[in-house]
């Protein structure tokens, strides 16, 4: 019989439920729907859209990191919102993309997603103002984000951290880069996207979280292990 430390048991317990969080899907969502979407986003598409379901999605998109989303709330603030790039309705994505100009055009070397929970306090007030209807990053976002998403028809697509490069190759074309003052990484990209995905539904329009229904049966599994 092995016998674990409180110590030992707590660094386990962490251990497990990453690895649990990593299977993902296999855990709870056998089935999944693919489904492909274009840009704009139609709210009743939205919100037909089920936790687990994969999207590859078609269309326009923009890049919004940190300091965008906190020009957005300033420039709204100050009644300035007609000088904001991104368009009612549209899709954000959370990326810093690494992008070099080529034979006079911007070519995307790199496109991967950048952690979510750094919006997190802006994201609820960009959701109102700009009724985004999907946002893509990873690791999801929290309580106040999600009752957002509930309240004006959004949804959450998880992308897949480490594979920029991969995500590069769905982008056909920098349509036009806003506010290069913040900094390439921060600046707010215009992008076409053709099949970007996969790209799998963690938080629906109802503010349902994958991401905790995953955290809740690992952690149930992990107990079970220590304990049995």
């Amino acid at each position: 019989m092995i016998i674990f430390s409180l110590k030992s048991k707590k660094l386990l317990y962490k251990c497990l439920i990453y690895s649990f969080l990593a299977q993902g899907l296999s855990l709870k969502r056998k089935c999944v729907m693919k489904k492909k979407l274009f840009t704009p986003l139609e709210e009743g598409k939205i919100k037909e859209l089920k936790l687990g379901d994969v999207v590859y999605l078609s269309g326009e998109v923009y890049t919004a990191r940190d300091k965008a989303h906190q020009r957005i709330i300033e420039y709204e603030r100050e009644g300035r919102g007609k000088e904001i790039p991104i368009k009612k309705g549209a899709v954000i994505y959370h990326c810093g993309p690494l992008i070099r100009m080529r034979e006079e055009e911007w070519e995307i070397i790199a496109a991967g997603p950048t952690t979510s929970a750094r919006m997190e306090d802006t994201t609820p007030e960009v959701i109102e103002k700009l009724r985004i209807r999907a946002i893509i990053g990873k690791g999801g976002m929290g309580i106040l984000t999600r009752e957002a998403m509930r309240k004006y028809g959004c949804v959450y697509f998880s992308m897949t951290g480490g594979a920029a490069v991969l995500a590069a190759t769905c982008i056909k074309a920098v349509k036009a880069v806003y506010w290069e003052d913040l900094g390439m990484a921060e600046a707010v990209w215009h992008l076409l996207i053709e099949d970007f995905g996969p790209l799998v539904v963690s938080i629906d329009a109802n503010g349902n979280s994958l991401y905790e229904e995953i955290e809740e049966e690992a952690r149930r599994k992990v107990l079970a292990l220590l304990y049995k």
